[in-house]
């Protein structure tokens, strides 16, 4: 994960947010003056960019997959009968049948839910948890800073696909839930050292020292002045990691130690239709494109972010 660092550090260095100041642009002939804000600007820039449109509509898509899976389709995945086994696709089933019997399609819907969550709440509890860690210690810096640095220095030793291996098959208890706490375990210190990063280069700005001088506290410095400078390149992390912990789901599924059957995953599908590569290549084809497509769609809105919210590329 130690690789997405320099995607989320090339992004920041101008004042975003809080109380930060703002430029202003005067639009032509009608005398009236619009904010031209980083944050502004970036959102005229991403509703213009046909990549990062594309891509959030396949991810607005699997969302809606995972979250309201029976508005794709009314089959029941685990109604089965083994005589329909590996039935080529059709018409009335696109995906065909599965080595059981399943409607492969329906499976392919239901089995968007569980990669989904376990990216969500393991990207919201690294954001919560190393979002704050990171903003202590570039804040206060001195014993703080070496602690919490030693800390991640540990976490960051550790490979990840070997760590979160040995972890789960420790565990020995492969769930949604473990499987997040996992991923969190192992990821948390990547953001930490980018938000730490980002409030070392924004706490010495003149507004916040001006903020200081009256008066205002170490709390509403750090979350008024400080944070929403070293949002931008969380955001930016955050949204490639997704995808990452989509493809770090499957990977884990596919190695046997994660989800296991009968729950319903796309890296289960791959696991268990890998065989029939050669015979039937369309069983391992639909869930890989699947998951290619969600994974890259991530990292394509990543990187539409970082463009957009790094002033170096205006």
């Amino acid at each position: 994960m130690s690789d997405l660092t320099s995607a989320g550090a090339a992004v920041g260095g101008a004042p975003v947010g809080g109380d930060g100041p703002t430029t202003e642009a005067t639009t032509g002939g009608s005398g009236k003056e619009r904010s031209a804000s980083l944050w502004a600007d970036a959102r005229r820039q991403l509703v213009r960019d046909p990549v990062f449109v594309i891509a959030s509509l396949y991810i607005l898509a699997v969302g809606s997959m995972a979250a309201f899976p029976k508005l794709w389709t009314s089959q029941d995945p685990r109604n089965c009968s083994t005589d329909r086994s590996r039935i080529s696709p059709s018409w009335e089933h696109p995906f065909g049948y599965d080595i059981l019997g399943c409607d492969y399609y329906s499976h392919a819907i239901y089995g968007a839910r569980p990669s989904m969550v376990i990216a969500v709440m393991a990207t919201s509890a690294i954001v919560i948890v190393g979002g704050v860690l990171g903003l202590l210690a570039g804040y206060y810096g001195g014993w703080v800073d070496a602690i919490i640095s030693r800390v991640m220095d540990i976490f960051f030793s550790l490979p990840f696909l070997l760590g979160a291996i040995v972890f789960l098959t420790v565990i020995k208890r492969q769930n949604i839930w473990t499987i997040t706490a996992v991923l969190f375990l192992l990821a948390w210190p990547t953001i930490a050292r980018i938000i730490r990063g980002s409030v070392i280069s924004s706490k010495d700005l003149d507004y916040v020292h001006a903020a200081k001088a009256v008066g205002a506290r170490n709390s509403r410095l750090m979350f008024r002045h400080i944070l929403p400078n070293a949002i931008a390149p969380m955001l930016v992390y955050a949204t490639i990691v997704l995808g990452s912990f989509v493809a770090a789901e499957a990977t884990l599924t596919f190695l046997g130690v994660g989800l296991q059957p009968p729950a319903q995953s796309w890296g289960i599908m791959i696991s268990v239709h890998q065989v029939y590569f050669l015979e039937d290549p369309w069983l391992l084809l639909f869930p890989c494109g699947l998951l290619i497509g969600t994974v890259l769609s991530f990292i394509l809105m990543g990187d539409a972010l970082r463009d957009a919210l790094d002033p170096k590329f205006r």
